[in-house]
């Protein structure tokens, strides 16, 4: 059990450093199984995915490990075969009167859809101010799919519950005479392209277009990938005109998505477009005592308290902060207070809002990050590292601050509107095939916000 314990406390942290594909893909359905002479062995799905982990991501999660633990533990990963079979929604007939019935797609709804969540409910979902709307809506559209708000889009922040209002229609829907399928988008474009490439593609429209209810995750890495946007514009036409209901999640409004066709951004705002902000002070207390109930534990108010003011930017951090306290105490063998709790949280870094970052802190963190002077960075040399370091400085202060374009281009030395537009696009782009550069952007984006940096780094 502690190897488990341990593991959820490492899963908290690692969801916070990864980009949300690389964690579902690779760490979401990954278990502790046990520790033994400091060697923590972690059960995995497959064989591929302990090798991927192995040579990829070894030395980030030794790293957090020993954050948590204050150990170098070594770490094997194991294809666990114990199964797993989480609630699934149930194939269901079709609800009388809907007559405009995709073709082909009886044969598929014979068998469940997809395996959603069974913590991602509407009961386990904490509402608030930041989430009231979205949440709202979701309900309605549970309630009654495709009749209103048609299409759903939530917007919002990484970790906020975007994907868990997801699940919830999912799970209600299941309970009723429909059936739902959740995606992310990064695996609608796998299948689409392997259905072309395969020849597969009237099997592809029959999975897409003959469901109920389509929920798809993260929508903006449909982002200049104009054949999959083709595809996608296909799918929500005949779905829409079915009077099937349609949910999209998004960490930005369609008018932030420069690189989506017209088309699909006007359709985007047919239905609501409804947003989640960070969550309040009182709705950080009131996810963090749903989260010790969960986990069966009384954790003392000035503990809530404490945690809740630590992190603010999401609950995914919320939840990573607590488990990291629990292991903590279990590994002390000591009570939750909120000493423990200063000291198991000493290097989990705080948290600040977006408009707390200026953009000449980033351009000035990022110019560190690539060993360039700021004069470099803010200059007119245009050799490839350079533009690239630019480019990704453009991206980072538009998606960590809240400035202006026009902004951004002053604080570059003067660049304006037109080619800090070009620079963003191009790293947003990139960004969802180039992993190296995913990779920059994390570890950039992780010293932004750490708590040692200094307020502005010297420019050289």
């Amino acid at each position: 059990m502690l190897a488990n314990e341990i593991w959820e406390a490492a899963l908290g942290e690692l969801q916070l450093q990864l980009t949300r594909a690389n964690y579902e893909t690779w760490l979401k359905d990954t278990i502790g199984l046990r520790l033994e002479d400091d060697q923590l062995t972690i059960g995995v799905p497959s064989p591929f995915a302990a090798e991927w982990l192995e040579q990829r991501l070894n030395s980030l999660v030794r790293k957090t490990l020993i954050g948590i633990t204050g150990k170098d533990l070594e770490v094997l990963f194991q294809v666990n075969h114990t199964e797993h079979h989480p609630a699934t929604t149930r194939s269901r007939p079709r609800r009388k009167g809907n007559s405009s019935s995709p073709a082909g797609s009886t044969d598929a709804r014979r068998t469940p859809l997809y395996a959603f969540n069974p913590k991602y409910t509407f009961d386990s979902f904490i509402v608030g101010n930041c989430n009231r709307l979205a949440h709202a809506a979701a309900l309605a559209v549970a309630e009654n799919p495709g009749q209103v708000y048609n299409p759903l889009f939530i917007y919002g922040g990484v970790g906020l519950g975007k994907t868990h209002l997801l699940h919830a229609v999912g799970h209600m829907v299941g309970k009723g005479d429909l059936n739902a399928l959740y995606v992310s988008t990064e695996q609608f474009t796998n299948e689409f392209i392997k259905s072309i490439r395969e020849r597969k593609t009237e099997e592809f429209r029959n999975k897409y277009r003959g469901v109920d209810v389509l929920l798809i995750d993260d929508i903006h890495f449909i982002m200049g990938k104009e054949q999959t946007q083709e595809g996608f514009f296909h799918t929500f036409n005949d779905l829409h005109n079915a009077n099937r209901q349609i949910i999209i999640t998004s960490d930005r409004p369609p008018k932030s998505m420069p690189l989506l066709e017209d088309r699909l951004r006007s359709r985007f705002g047919w239905g609501l477009i409804a947003d989640i902000h960070t969550p309040t002070l009182e709705t950080r207390h009131a996810i963090l005592q749903a989260k010790a109930e969960e986990l069966n534990l009384t954790v003392p108010q000035d503990v809530i308290d404490l945690i809740a003011h630590k992190s603010q930017r999401s609950i995914r951090e919320l939840e990573g902060a607590l488990n990291r306290v629990v292991a903590f105490a279990k590994l002390t063998k000591s009570d939750i207070s909120q000493e423990l709790t200063a000291r198991a949280l000493a290097e989990f870094p705080d948290t600040a809002p977006r408009h707390s970052l200026s953009v000449e802190f980033i351009v000035a963190t990022v110019a560190d990050y690539f060993h360039l002077s700021h004069d470099a960075l803010t200059g007119k040399g245009r050799d490839s590292k350079t533009a690239r370091a630019r480019h990704v400085a453009v991206y980072l202060a538009r998606e960590e601050t809240d400035r202006s374009f026009a902004d951004i281009g002053r604080g570059l030395g003067g660049r304006d509107h037109s080619s800090v537009l070009r620079g963003y696009e191009r790293i947003a782009n990139e960004i969802n095939n180039d992993a190296h550069l995913r990779r920059d952007i994390l570890e950039i984006r992780d010293q932004l916000y750490s708590k040692n940096a200094d307020p502005v780094p010297a420019h050289r």
